[in-house]
């Protein structure tokens, strides 16, 4: 028999010496560029104001917008199903950590049994002298239990749960910053909607009038008839836009209103008045691609989960090594109720150090070890391809942003041409050296330029909120979050 005092030498030097097995996790590298490709255009971007990282949304110069994102990041159901996810993990947590302390616990009885006199045994009894059927017993307890961690598999148990606590915490901030940068995709969306739809019913009131002149002529034998049906046509083409523009409008509200965790039409009211598409602000600094490992809480959620892999290896391999517990008893017992179940005759007491080896089992704990290096070496992989994937989004962001602010900037300067070419129209319509229908095509020219620029319009915004969420903007990165266990 392995002597207890072999057991106790060795429990004292396996943790005088702290050992704890498996590798100790250090943050992997990642390749990144030292900058990116379009950071001096945007740092070199005209617009109207500076936005903040940690409230970009404000920096729209929209209050209507604000407080949507506001009441988003109280109120949506998704960021509620995260935080709740956070506290399970918390909970995990709290296990792994009590796991390494000691555990007690109260346990007290009371029994009453009537013994038959047909079995064996109540034969043999009630042969007895002054035997009585009845029997009562009284018991109580004090239970203690320690696994002693010599080898470190809980405290690496332990950094694998308080890993996925720190991934879970940063899922949060995560998924703040997608409901607040979906919040103001939903809202711009619906902005430019509301002026595309405006400008859409100019367009109809353009072609009505333009419908009407021709028919006048044709009547008089000064158009032919394939002008009033090129025309028709023209009036139905945009009169079918409306509709589509209509569908899409209820759409954008309706996912506004479930954004926000609410019924469908519960923020009509707020955002049914139409207004101006918001314009994209400055983005004061896009930082460097380096900046984005603890800007963008998806990378930390990967390179936690790694950390959490890494830690399971150590948890794998010690079950290699043998778990030492101690327990121990304390309490009292008797067959009569009263004092004498707190006598020194009823007392009871018991001491126990454990041994649990899987001396023969090391095939099993090999394929188990070899499972979390393979689930190590996928968390890696995924870790990477997150931090590429980051720099891929911003790089594609600010791309869109520059690309599409210039193509607004061409359709406002084709705009004014139009309008200039519109005003010139109709003085000469009014000087008599023109007809109405050259004015009113000029009309339709502008209308569709309007619409262009909105468009546009809209994609610069949209690409603004992309630029942010992509840079990590909308948290604060806190050092629970960041710091390795």
């Amino acid at each position: 028999m392995f002597p207890l005092r072999t057991l106790a030498l060795v429990v004292s030097a396996g943790l005088l010496a702290g050992c704890v097995v498996g590798p100790d996790y250090h943050r992997p590298d990642a390749p990144l560029a030292e900058r990116y490709q379009a950071q001096s255009a945007v740092q070199q971007r005209s617009a109207s104001r500076p936005a903040s990282f940690a409230v970009w949304w404000d920096g729209f110069g929209d209050p209507l917008l604000s407080k949507l994102v506001t009441d988003a990041l109280a109120q949506n159901l998704v960021l509620a199903q995260a935080t709740a996810r956070m506290t399970q993990s918390r909970a995990g947590l709290g296990v792994a950590t009590a796991a390494l302390l000691p555990s007690g616990n109260i346990s007290g009885q009371a029994a009453r049994a009537y013994q038959s006199v047909e079995t064996p045994l109540g034969q043999v009894l009630s042969a007895t002298p002054y035997y009585n059927r009845y029997g009562n017993s009284y018991e109580t307890n004090l239970n203690a239990s320690w696994e002693i961690d010599v080898f470190g598999g809980l405290r690496r148990s332990r950094q694998a749960a308080l890993a996925d606590y720190q991934a879970s915490e940063a899922a949060v901030a995560a998924t703040r910053l997608a409901v607040a940068a979906q919040t103001a995709d939903t809202y711009i969306t619906l902005r430019g909607l509301q002026t595309r739809l405006s400008i859409a019913e100019k367009q109809v009131s353009t072609q009505q009038e333009l419908l009407e002149k021709v028919q006048l002529l044709n009547a008089k034998g000064l158009a032919p008839e394939y002008q009033v049906r090129q025309t028709e046509g023209e009036l139905t083409r945009v009169q079918a836009t409306v509709p589509v523009l209509r569908t899409g409008l209820d759409a954008a509200m309706n996912a506004l209103d479930v954004m926000l965790g609410t019924p469908p039409g519960t923020y009509r009211d707020q955002v049914d008045s139409p207004g101006f598409i918001p314009q994209a602000p400055q983005i004061a600094s896009t930082g460097t691609p380096a900046d984005l490992m603890r800007r963008r809480p998806d990378i930390i959620v990967a390179e936690r989960h790694l950390a959490a892999s890494s830690a399971r290896i150590g948890v794998a391999t010690s079950e290699y090594y043998p778990k030492f517990s101690l327990s121990a008893l304390l309490g009292s017992a008797t067959a009569v109720a009263g004092d004498n179940l707190f006598s020194g005759g009823a007392s009871q007491s018991a001491g126990l150090l454990g041994l649990r080896w899987r001396l023969f089992d090391f095939g099993r704990i090999n394929a188990q070890i070899d499972q979390a290096k393979g689930q190590e070496q996928e968390a890696l992989a995924a870790y990477r391809l997150s931090v590429l994937r980051a720099t891929e989004d911003v790089e594609n962001a600010l791309s869109a942003l520059i690309n599409s602010e210039t193509q607004t900037a061409m359709l406002i300067r084709g705009e004014t041409a139009l309008a200039s070419a519109r005003r010139s129209s109709f003085i000469a319509y009014q000087q008599g050296t023109s007809n109405l229908i050259d004015v009113l095509h000029n009309d339709e020219n502008l209308l569709q330029a309007s619409d262009a620029k909105a468009q546009a319009q809209t994609e610069s915004a949209h690409a603004a909120v992309a630029a942010f969420r992509a840079l990590g903007g909308g948290w604060q990165p806190t050092e629970t979050a960041t710091r390795a266990p």
